[in-house]
């Protein structure tokens, strides 16, 4: 019998529940519709069943409704009811604070100051519910003085920085982190996160480095500080003082140069290379027992390679290069260690020097090399095909981009394999295969030889459409091939004779587009800007249309110096060309240009 009475009182108590849950919901809906007298009168009904469960979702029900006495009188029971829980006069001064009486609010608050626990999850709770009630600067206070009671300022920090956060003070934000990092320097990462997420000007990153300054000079044994301005440097661009601060810093631990190295990385690909170079310069000059002294020997050739083949260059610049990757290699021999070395001389030899000859025998030293990473080993094959084609041996060209497809079938270096075969078939006329290759690259992994395969299949099938023989197209192939080779003296010759040769040609875009590519090629960035304005703005339906709005994008943001112009042709191909496969990188270059991502580290 007793185990029937057990039962029923079970059920009872579950249908109460389910009672009580459906009577809950129900209030919160007549909340959202904006019912609010509803609703108080639900919660009213619930609070009498059980007044500690339901206190809170009456007091903001009649708050809302600024029923202020009742809140208080409710409210004021519940702090008889439980004298030590301080959510409860937490409340009564919210209602008071809502009321517009000020000055017993503020002596519920000074009150709860004075008489704080010493207990860091207590004071947290404390904090939590001013956090709660909407209160974020009485849980500041109340974090600020817990501190004073525990005796210690280390403690509550990352509540402290989310509040401040929260609030956008950056000032105490940036305080805070100062504190946090003189015990807990881990926190840099998240440091540098949260800033760069939270500062918009160059003035508040000059804040940070007045904090960062004083911290250094008060204690300067702290390196974590030193490492932090750095990085704000960084963000300001002024690359110079940043290399000059990691040197400090550098020199003053004689590490062995692990930090400068990714700095210098960091520099060459915002295009600093003057810095990126002399940080390099340091790490050689710690000799060459230093596990770095030979990649670093190695990118800083790399990286005058790329200040001077980014920019306006002479010829003797070029032979100077050259010589530095000779000297290196004289150095250290030709092995697995510096094939990456080699591969970067043949191309300067191939494309900038024009020595083919010299670059192809490189090459095929390099493929040779034993033990040659399978990636570094595919791509040194590409571009001994490449070489191939330059010295008129298109069998030994595709013999060799056959064996990088079967080698990596299904990967983005297979799939470039087998676009460079294309392409291939295209610059020697033999448009119908390179088409059936190209068709299959659309679907490629890589978006960039997916775009480029799509372009290229279109182009062929557009002008074969109604000339079978193709001729103009073969003569516009012969101009990409000088323009591959950069010969664009030759490129534009050839160009300009299509129209004379096949006046009814319809590859008038198409050239205007392989002339902004010479133009770019050039480093002539005005000039080519001007050409591809005029296929995005009178041909915008055209095949070229999306890639040269990107162009431009591209061009105005790396080149010109214009991130308003860039950020306006990224916008374009985002509203204009929704189907593009630039679409993607066109979001996140725009996004980034418009402040939605932080800068780089």
């Amino acid at each position: 019998m007793k185990r029937v009475f057990v039962l029923i009182a079970l059920l009872i108590c579950v249908l109460g529940a389910s009672a009580q849950t459906e009577d809950l919901q129900l209030a919160q809906q007549f909340t959202t519709n904006g019912e609010l007298q509803k609703a108080s009168d639900i919660y009213l009904k619930l609070y009498k069943q059980n007044n500690e469960a339901f206190y809170s979702f009456y007091l903001r029900s009649l708050l809302s409704l600024k029923k202020f006495d009742e809140a208080e009188s409710i409210t004021k029971k519940m702090v008889k009811q439980h004298p030590k829980d301080y959510q409860y006069p937490i409340n009564l001064a919210r209602v008071y604070h809502e009321r517009g009486n000020q000055d017993k609010a503020e002596s519920i608050y000074n009150d709860l100051l004075k008489n704080l626990p010493a207990d860091q999850g207590e004071i947290s709770s404390i904090a939590t519910q001013f956090y709660q009630s909407e209160n974020l600067d009485q849980a500041i206070k109340v974090f600020e003085q817990g501190r004073k009671v525990l005796h210690n300022e280390q403690v509550f920090s990352s509540e402290l920085i989310s509040l401040y956060r929260y609030k956008h003070d950056k000032v105490s934000m940036v305080n805070e982190y100062v504190n946090l990092l003189q015990t807990n320097p881990e926190y840099i990462f998240q440091a540098k996160s949260a800033l760069s997420t939270t500062f918009e000007n160059g003035r508040d990153y000059d804040m940070l480095k007045t904090a960062l300054l004083k911290i250094m000079q008060q204690k300067p044994q702290l390196t974590i500080f030193a490492d932090l301005l750095t990085w704000q440097f960084l963000q300001q661009k002024q690359f110079d003082m940043a290399m000059n601060q990691a040197l400090a810093l550098s020199r003053r631990l004689n590490d062995g140069g692990n930090s400068i190295y990714e700095l210098c990385q960091t520099l060459t690909a915002n295009q600093a290379y003057d810095e990126a170079i002399r940080g390099y310069e340091y790490i050689i000059s710690k000799g060459t027992a230093q596990d770095l002294y030979i990649p670093a020997k190695i990118e800083m050739i790399n990286t005058k390679n790329l200040k001077i083949t980014s920019g306006k260059y002479a010829q003797p610049d070029l032979l100077d290069l050259e010589k530095n990757y000779l000297d290196l290699l004289t150095e250290f021999g030709r092995t697995t260690n510096t094939a990456f070395a080699m591969q970067k001389l043949a191309k300067l030899q191939a494309f900038k020097l024009h020595k083919t000859l010299d670059a192809q025998k490189l090459l095929e030293q390099t493929v040779n090399i034993a033990g040659l990473r399978p990636n570094l080993l595919a791509d040194c094959k590409l571009d001994l095909g490449d070489v191939y084609l330059l010295n008129g041996k298109p069998w030994e060209a595709t013999l060799i981009y056959s064996q990088v497809e079967k080698d990596f079938p299904g990967t983005n270096i297979g799939q470039d394999a087998t676009y460079r075969n294309a392409k291939l078939a295209y610059y020697t006329g033999d448009f119908v295969w390179a088409k059936g290759q190209l068709d299959v690259l659309k679907a490629a992994t890589s978006q960039l030889i997916a775009n480029d395969a799509l372009n290229l299949s279109l182009l062929i099938s557009d002008h074969t459409a109604f000339d079978s023989t193709g001729n103009a197209l073969k003569m516009y192939a012969r101009a990409d091939l000088m323009i591959f080779k950069e010969d664009p003296d030759k490129a534009v010759i050839t160009l300009d004779s299509i129209d004379k040769a096949f006046p009814q040609n319809t590859l008038t875009n198409d050239i205007l587009m392989a002339k902004a590519r010479i133009l770019i090629q050039k480093n002539d960035y005005t000039g080519a800007a001007i050409a591809l304005k005029k296929i995005a703005e009178e041909h915008k339906t055209d095949l070229w249309a999306d890639d040269a709005v990107f162009m431009l994008g591209d061009i105005y943001e790396k080149h010109l110096d214009d991130k308003k112009q860039a950020q306006a042709y990224y916008q374009k191909i985002i509203t204009d060309y929704a189907s593009s496969l630039w679409l993607n990188e066109a979001r996140k270059r725009f996004r980034t240009l418009r402040g939605d991502l932080p800068p780089a580290s």
